[in-house]
């Protein structure tokens, strides 16, 4: 663990406090459906995401073309960078709203206003227009990463939470993936108009949205925070039903529950001034590895992904309606980083697996950008090197948003996932898709390699923080890590 496991400065409680065992009654839980569910329902978000970015980005050289939308290189990154920028105001204000409100309210509210967003997309007519609707899309998918990740955390065991939280995040890719392949068909003059192939991918995602929709209303609210907020009742009632399920299914007697109960004083909210003191006082040196790590890995991915086709266009000949087609392996790539080393998140630890994807990204970025430079490279091999560059940066950036989501204590999770998320994306990667789009506009080979170097940096300073600050966070109870602000301290 890090350095900054001082006992917290609590607030004062005036619910009577309550003993419970629900965290390790989860925690102890075998692989069953109901986890199915947890990632089929939650984690599909990430598929949503990764297929509205990959849209934008291979669409990005048709709505320069003048009879579609005539934008201009600058313009397609100043809508990149609106989009996360949305992102950055939802997840801050969706995200205390789910620390507040619960886990499960939040799932619809914030699925709701992605798919108005991206409905509106598919509809808009000007880059204003367009940008305002990319910023509320972007809302939506920003508020669905506060609540997404707190309650996969909560509701998955601790043995497998490592893992899991690598591969949904992961999964990112597999909407990338979708996005690049119906491109083929979508961007294709011969099947559909140039002005109409756009719009309908878009509005694909909206029903994709409503997919989703009819799985979540099959979940429950997370039991852990049902404990910590005053809903004692529904949350031992919740546990039990998890429990009975999970039993019938898988015909197996649950283990005998271990460990010393908890005892909770329950509250309903905190003001801002505990939140603030337990972030950057209590878990101080956590605050700076959570901010380098988001930081660094937005920078490098809105760097390279929001500006891949118009690299491909500009400096390969690829024509704009096949760039889907070299974004399809790149998007698989990214998917099976994590899928194939999510595993040894939980077995050989997160602090050497943390620090080693992050280094091994840095040094593959740097060589893939010097040889880019010097013109080394074709459309095909560009997008060879970025592949194998992602399959460990993957791993690495879902790593991020799996070292957020555990070292922090419960009623502020979800806040703190945004809080990082937000301030991450805001200094990586709001200005990497401008950024990018205007050394790509100049034409030079060398100020792009300077970008890509900026990326590899700061993926270096990164590995070097979690070196130094990582926490040993595998197969241990969220509770163990960060003790919940209403946990009685006798």
């Amino acid at each position: 663990m890090s350095g900054d496991t001082a006992t917290q400065a609590q607030p004062r409680f005036a619910a009577e406090p309550y003993r419970t065992n629900i965290p390790a009654r989860l925690d102890r839980l075998p692989w069953s459906r109901f986890h199915w569910l947890v990632v089929w329902a939650l984690g599909i978000t990430w598929v949503l995401d990764g297929l509205e970015v990959t849209l934008i980005g291979a669409v990005s050289g048709v709505l320069q073309e003048p009879d579609v939308m005539n934008f201009t290189p600058a313009e397609i990154g100043f809508i990149a960078s609106t989009y996360l920028l949305g992102a950055v105001c939802g997840s801050l204000v969706f995200g205390y709203l789910t620390d507040r409100w619960g886990r499960k309210r939040l799932f619809f509210i914030t699925l709701a206003v992605y798919l108005i967003g991206v409905l509106l997309t598919a509809l808009s007519w000007d880059r204003w227009s367009f940008s305002f609707f990319r910023f509320m899309t972007g809302a939506g998918i920003g508020g669905e990463y506060a609540a997404i990740n707190s309650a996969i955390d909560e509701l998955i065991p601790a043995t497998y939470r490592g893992r899991v939280d690598i591969i949904i995040n992961g999964s990112y890719w597999i909407g990338a993936a979708l996005g690049s392949a119906s491109t083929i068909i979508l961007l294709n003059p011969h099947l559909l108009p140039p002005n109409l192939g756009w719009r309908i991918g878009f509005a694909i995602g909206a029903l994709l949205g409503l997919f989703i929709l009819t799985l979540r209303k099959y979940l429950p609210e997370s039991p852990r925070w049902l404990m910590t907020h005053g809903f004692t009742k529904e949350a031992e009632e919740t546990t039990t039903r998890i429990e009975c399920e999970v039993a019938v299914e898988t015909g197996r007697r649950l283990e005998p529950v271990s460990g010393r109960p908890l005892e909770i004083y329950p509250r309903k909210s905190f003001g801002f001034g505990v939140i603030a003191r337990t972030m950057f006082s209590t878990y101080r040196s956590r605050a700076i590895l959570g901010l380098v790590l988001m930081i660094s890995q937005a920078f490098l991915y809105n760097a390279v992904f929001f500006t891949y086709a118009l690299i491909l266009t500009r400096f390969y000949g690829v024509s704009a309606g096949r760039t889907g087609i070299y974004l399809l392996p790149f998007a698989l790539g990214n998917f099976l980083g994590p899928l194939v080393l999510g595993r040894f998140f939980d077995v050989i630890g997160r602090r050497q697996m943390i620090s080693g994807t992050y280094a091994i990204s840095a040094l593959l970025l740097t060589i893939t950008g010097w040889a880019f430079n010097r013109g080394y490279l074709s459309a095909n091999s560009q997008t060879a090197l970025w592949t194998v560059i992602f399959f460990f940066a993957s791993a690495a950036a879902s790593s991020a948003y799996l070292t957020i989501s555990e070292i922090f204590p419960l009623e502020i999770r979800a806040l703190a996932i945004a809080f990082f998320f937000s301030v991450g994306t805001a200094a990586g990667g709001v200005a990497a898709p401008w950024l990018f789009g205007y050394l790509i506009g100049s034409g030079s080979r060398q100020n792009i390699f300077y970008g890509y170097l900026v990326a590899a940096i700061l993926m270096s300073v990164a590995a070097v923080v979690e070196a130094l600050y990582g926490v040993k966070a595998e197969r241990v109870s969220l509770e163990d890590l960060a003790g919940p602000l209403s946990l009685s301290h006798e």
